[in-house]
């Protein structure tokens, strides 16, 4: 087992956010997590999997054809 597991204050720092962002995640289990005695530990695999699964495309814009 590789797995990498990140404090809360790591999650912010990678996400770009304040410590509140992560902890309401883990708070409102949107997040997986691993409780060690009283600390909270994210799997990078779960942070990674959170940012891909709230990834937005950007839309494509549709060409106007010129009719003849």
């Amino acid at each position: 087992m590789n797995e990498r597991f990140l404090s809360v204050v790591q999650v912010a720092e990678l996400l770009g956010t304040t410590v509140r962002f992560p902890r309401r995640l883990v708070e409102e289990r949107r997040i997986t997590y691993v409780k060690v005695g009283r600390h909270v530990r994210i799997p990078e695999s779960a942070v990674q999997a959170y940012i891909t699964a709230n990834t937005v495309e950007p839309r494509r814009r549709r060409r106007l054809g010129v009719a003849a």
